[in-house]
């Protein structure tokens, strides 16, 4: 049987780089493995050729970039906080075995699996409530002195995931046990191939890793955390119904007598409200006012339909405005507040798309809630009198 040491880190924590030398030093291990995949490790070693400015707007995922991008700024402002880069102690564990002329396994999961997961298995709540508190972290973030070697104290990191699996269950699930999991797995793969196994995994792994190692038998298959998630649909789906919704709305209005202004009036409040809505908050992104423009004006036909979105069309107008470039990638990472990140074009692109989007969907729901009490119209009597006299109409027909 293998003899297993895991190492537990802080990722921009200077005394995590010298534990990790320390450990290789001590230990003096056949093999070290290190919570990196290839991917991130080119990202962190060379310089990697960004996606193009197309392939983001194609994407459409536009939530899921913005939560990417935050995520990654935070975690550069800690670590401009504390002199050190992010993956400092993964770097320090690979140069440290390759001096000691030790091999080097990568054995975490793709970073694109794990966002795709992550992102995937979240509820809309869950989203919501997670940009609301990355909101709140770019402010707080600022100037606040953080003791970033807590993060490896164990009592301190418990608390933390716990309160991180109270704020999003799901979330935690792909971000945290499913890769404690993975972890395991490869470790447990590594050992039957060398005798001495050191791996280094962040602090918030120790605990769900030594589970696994300790009863390998819970592991689930390792198929099982790389797979897609598969889910239904729901955007299309809900899209879907909005559509039927309001054509139902409209064709009760229209049947239930109430007149033709009536039902000018239902449709002049549908354009207005999710134009005006999706148009304020474009410029709230900081949007042009072309593309706010844009978004008013095709709100109230993109949600109508569930394969199109306002801020598409709106983000193409911006980009078209801005010109964002590939280097616009280097100048979001390097950002060192959140108001420099928002003037690089491309990040301001993405936010009006994402923005205008919310602004379009605020508008629907805000349609339906406030409709009937602006046109002063019992929505009770309106609909059953509407498909009372359809139903005549096509027993009529028939």
């Amino acid at each position: 049987m293998a003899d297993i040491h895991l190492v537990g880190t802080a990722h921009v924590s200077q005394k995590s780089v010298e534990d990790v030398r320390s450990a290789i030093e001590e230990f003096q291990p056949d093999i070290v493995g290190v919570e990196l995949d290839r991917g991130r490790y080119v990202a962190l070693t060379q310089e990697v050729p960004e996606p193009s400015v197309t392939d983001i707007l194609k994407g459409g995922n536009f939530g899921r970039i913005l939560v990417q991008w935050v995520l990654t700024y935070i975690q550069q402002r800690i670590g401009a906080e504390t002199g050190v880069k992010p993956g400092s102690e993964m770097l320090a564990a690979i140069e440290e075995a390759e001096a000691h002329q030790r091999p080097v396994a990568f054995i975490d999961r793709d970073i694109r699996i794990t966002l795709s997961r992550f992102w995937g298995k979240m509820g809309i709540w869950e989203k919501i409530k997670l940009i609301g508190a990355l909101i709140y972290s770019l402010v707080s973030v600022e100037g606040q002195e953080i003791d970033v070697d807590e993060f490896t104290n164990q009592d301190v990191v418990s608390a933390a995931m716990e309160e991180f699996r109270k704020f999003s269950p799901q979330g935690a699930q792909a971000l945290i046990d499913e890769r404690d999991a993975y972890l395991a797995h490869q470790i447990l793969m590594l050992g039957n191939r060398y005798e001495r196994v050191l791996a280094v995994v962040g602090a918030g792994h120790i605990q769900g890793v030594q589970r696994y190692l300790n009863a390998p038998e819970t592991l689930p298959p390792l198929q099982s955390l790389t797979a897609e998630v598969k889910s239904l649909p729901w955007a299309k789906i809900i899209g879907a119904a909005v559509t039927l919704l309001f054509l139902l709305l409209i064709a009760a209005i229209a049947f239930s007598g109430m007149g033709f202004e009536v039902l000018l009036t239902a449709l002049v409040y549908w354009i207005l409200i999710n134009g005006v809505l999706s148009a304020a908050f474009t410029l709230l992104a900081g949007g042009h006012p072309l593309s706010a423009a844009t978004a008013f004006a095709v709100s109230w036909l993109t949600s109508l339909n569930p394969l199109l979105a306002a801020g598409w069309f709106a983000a193409i107008v911006e980009a078209k405005i801005r010109k964002p470039t590939a280097g616009d990638f280097r100048q979001i990472i390097a950002a060192e507040t959140f108001s420099e990140m928002r003037r690089v074009p491309l990040f301001r692109v993405v936010l009006v798309a994402a923005l205008a989007n919310v602004g379009s969907t605020l508008g629907t729901i805000a349609y339906f809630v406030f409709i009937f009490p602006v046109l002063g119209i019992d929505p009770v009597v309106v609909v059953s009198v509407g498909f009372s006299n359809m139903l005549q109409m096509v027993q009529g027909l028939f």
